[in-house]
């Protein structure tokens, strides 16, 4: 397996080291044959070559197996001047149009709202986000100096698609999906976003469907979370409910990311840059390593390589006894720094 890495900015360099560690010992234990090709992206690159995405880095990535992608710092990047979102590039270039964001209670980790174990599954390419909804231009229009319109697409294409991710992705698991949307508000698009989770059901006739106005599912998620399983929704609501549900289970530093389409995959951490903390070994490198995890096993899964799906489950196996033994960060309850977490999160991975 051919995986493209770009560390990021911030402490995304650190945390895609700690990732690396833990991947390569993963390679060694169950033998997988994996090239880690390292490359640059975010301020970096910018001071380098003047931008911060080279085009020959989307090629680069088509030609690999997956990409791991590190923190960058986005909101620094000013589009006018041609200095490229990463994330919204790489999303938007190769597809990828279903973001995964897993979260769940470790033992260990003292959570406030009980144990549970859940999937956000988030539409990635449209909806309200300027970047990403318009073929070509912004989807924020200044019409005065006092007034903005931001305009939402939703298409049936992507609302069909992402429900299908989540149909197939409960099938796997405890067979409920929960729909989140604002349709008595947004009819029309949130409309056609619902009707696509209901021909969805009827194809996978074994998964419960039910569905919740969006606002009224933050209380919901807050007050019982295990009582959801896998909850599918549009950009910006995903956007938010799986930063929510990400720190619900302790530490938003827990919570992995998979951005996945048809043909290409990238992991990446559910959290930015943090550069207050950068370079002092202090940042949490768990979410990185859970979206590299997931990397590892949606590519064992489409290749019909069992060993990849394998190494991705050991790798949790590995974090949940790395937890219990507090052989963790600072923000999670431990002593380590970012590097010795990774290194010891590795050295239970050999060892198991």
């Amino acid at each position: 397996m051919r995986i493209l890495v770009l560390p990021g900015d911030g402490i995304g360099p650190e945390i895609t080291a700690a990732t690396l560690t833990v991947l390569r010992a993963a390679a060694d234990r169950f033998k997988l044959d994996l090239d880690l090709i390292e490359d640059i992206a975010g301020h970096e690159s910018l001071q380098r070559y003047g931008t911060t995405v080279r085009p020959e880095l989307l090629e680069m990535a088509r030609a690999a197996d997956g990409l791991v992608l590190g923190p960058t710092a986005t909101f620094d990047f000013n589009p006018a001047k041609g200095e490229i979102n990463p994330s919204a590039f790489f999303r938007k270039n190769l597809d990828l149009f279903a973001n995964i964001r897993p979260a769940r209670t470790f033992g260990g980790v003292p959570s406030k709202v009980g144990a549970f174990d859940l999937v956000v599954v988030r539409e990635n390419t449209e909806g309200f986000y300027a970047d990403r909804n318009m073929e070509q231009g912004n989807g924020e229009i200044l019409v005065t100096k006092d007034v903005v319109i931001s305009l939402r697409r939703i298409t049936r294409q992507a609302c069909t698609r992402i429900a299908r991710v989540a149909f197939e992705l409960a099938a796997q698991r405890k067979r409920h999906v929960s729909a989140v949307h604002k349709a008595n508000v947004l009819r029309i698009g949130d409309g056609v976003f619902l009707d696509e989770c209901h021909a969805a059901a009827r194809q996978h006739p074994g998964v419960q469907l039910d569905d919740y106005i969006v606002d009224a599912m933050m209380a919901h998620v807050v007050r019982a979370p295990s009582r959801f399983d896998v909850i599918v929704t549009t950009n910006m609501f995903g956007d938010i409910l799986s930063d929510l549900t990400a720190e619900l289970s302790g530490s938003i530093g827990l919570g992995g990311s998979l951005n996945q389409g048809d043909d290409y995959a990238m992991a990446q951490a559910a959290h930015g840059s943090a550069p207050d903390i950068a370079g002092r070994n202090l940042a949490n490198p768990y979410s990185l390593i859970v979206s590299a995890s997931l990397l590892l096993a949606w590519h064992g899964r489409r290749s019909k390589q069992t060993a990849f799906v394998e190494a991705s489950a050991a790798i949790e196996r590995a974090m949940e006894s790395a937890i219990s033994a507090r052989e963790i960060t600072r923000d999670i309850g431990g002593k380590l720094g970012t590097r010795e977490a990774g290194a010891a999160l590795a050295a239970r991975l050999k060892s198991r």
